[in-house]
């Protein structure tokens, strides 16, 4: 069994997590058994799928393959193969400096590991995949790479231009997972708002989702990495009329000083952000954004900072992430600007913007307190069932706790339950 059995580790993000699907799916085909992100060894070989988008990242993606490398080495392993974004952006330099992986794989060609293992890869399955998440929902990547140049962003220099899916292709894949007893889709891209200019020379991501929508067995449709600059209006309306799309939007926003825009090459402005999240709340009541903010980049000033966290306590984002920024080679910003801004004052600027964040978050958690919501059951831990409702989505968002009292609730069906407290994050229900 151990030599039929593959231990396969998925680094970074959900895209990442859709190949990593995708692969076991084909392993399974030819025989294999495969256990994903196990705390221990269970093979003789494993495949690590990296990350390679930021330093942490990149950190992290080493630090694993040093260590099966180790174990290999010990004897615990016989094979060990690499994929992904960090494979694909230093093959060479990684297949030099750690000798003991038997074979390095890119972002895009891993089908070539099964012609390794003596296999075929079967192209009939290429919309199947075996869910590594619960069943009742899954994350749907409809294009791959990014033809924004943003200074900072090493995803096109590693996964090149934007390309699209076919959209019967997509809409195949959601009716397949349907079958399987999937319920809800998380929609993700690198940037959702750029599909299908390239294939049919317009954006086409609100007739996507309003076909998805129409697809019998589609309870929730989550969307997230939309782009701000050249926004797709006609979004408002699908969102606004399907009660099966979530309202709820992750627009990665990074900043709101004009200078600070500039020197991203974001392609937007101050005034522009400001009027996007005006319209998305006055076109989809009840919107809950989630967005994501830099701090740090070169050139930002004090007073620039002092604009981001004044557009935070302004906006108030129902959902917000930081990061400092960290220079990646090969990009715009490290080879035209200099990283002067010291690394303790990026961690006081992030740390500041997550406490404003933090109390604004409290606030609006408070205020779903006596609501009654629709949430669907992840999980059970201890002696709480664990939700989420049409504004979370699985991993980044709150969850809401739902004593379990003796009452027995499904995983992966939905229920209606009254908020009755929260804390800066998390709210907490009883079934109605």
């Amino acid at each position: 069994m151990k030599r039929k059995t593959i231990d396969l580790i998925t680094l970074g993000c959900s895209k990442n997590l859709v190949d990593s699907e995708r692969l076991i799916r084909q392993l399974e085909e030819v025989g294999y058994h495969v256990t994903h992100d196990s705390e221990k060894l269970q093979g003789e070989i494993a495949v690590i799928n990296t990350c390679g988008f930021i330093g942490d990242a990149k950190e992290e993606s080493i630090n694993m393959i040093l260590e099966f490398a180790q174990a290999k080495e010990e004897g615990k392993l016989e094979k060990l193969y690499v994929m992904g974004c960090l494979s694909e952006r230093y093959l060479k330099d990684l297949a030099i400096e750690i000798p003991q992986v038997d074979k390095f794989y890119g972002k895009f060609n891993w089908m070539e590991l099964l012609q390794e293992l003596g296999k075929v890869y079967h192209e009939e399955l290429h919309i199947e995949r075996t869910l590594t998440t619960p069943r009742h929902y899954a994350y749907l990547k409809i294009s791959e790479g990014c033809d924004r140049k943003c200074s900072y962003c090493a995803i096109p220099i590693i996964t090149g231009g934007h390309v699209s899916r076919p959209m019967e292709e997509i809409l195949d894949e959601v009716r397949y997972l349907v079958e399987k007893g999937t319920k809800e889709f998380q929609v993700i891209a690198q940037e959702l708002t750029y599909y299908g200019i390239d294939l049919y020379k317009k954006q086409m991501l609100p007739e996507l989702i309003e076909r998805i929508s129409e697809i019998p067995g589609v309870e929730w449709i989550r969307l997230h990495y939309a782009y701000p600059a050249h926004f797709p209006t006609e979004l408002f309306r699908v969102m606004r009329e399907r009660p099966n799309v979530c309202k709820y939007m992750d627009i990665a926003l990074q900043h709101i000083s004009d200078p600070v825009l500039k020197k991203m090459r974001r392609q937007v402005t101050k005034e522009e952000t400001y009027r996007l999240l005006e319209d998305f709340r006055k076109e989809v009541p009840g919107i809950h954004l989630r967005t994501t903010l830099m701090v740090g980049h070169p050139g930002e000033t004090e007073a620039d900072f002092e604009q981001l966290k004044e557009f935070v306590r302004k906006v108030r984002f129902d959902r917000m992430g930081a990061f400092a920024y960290s220079e990646e080679e090969g990009t715009y910003a490290a080879t035209h600007y200099t990283d002067e801004i010291p690394q303790e004052v990026k961690q006081a600027r992030l740390d500041e913007i997550m406490s404003i964040q933090q109390g604004i978050s409290a606030g609006l958690s408070a205020a779903k307190v006596g609501q009654c919501m629709k949430v669907i059951i992840d999980r059970m831990e201890a002696n709480y069932y664990i939700g989420r409702t049409e504004f979370d989505s699985p991993e980044v968002d709150p969850e809401v706790l739902i004593e379990s009292d003796g009452k027995t609730l499904h995983i992966g069906n939905f229920y209606q339950v009254e908020i009755i407290d929260s804390d800066d994050f998390d709210l907490f229900g009883r079934i109605i």
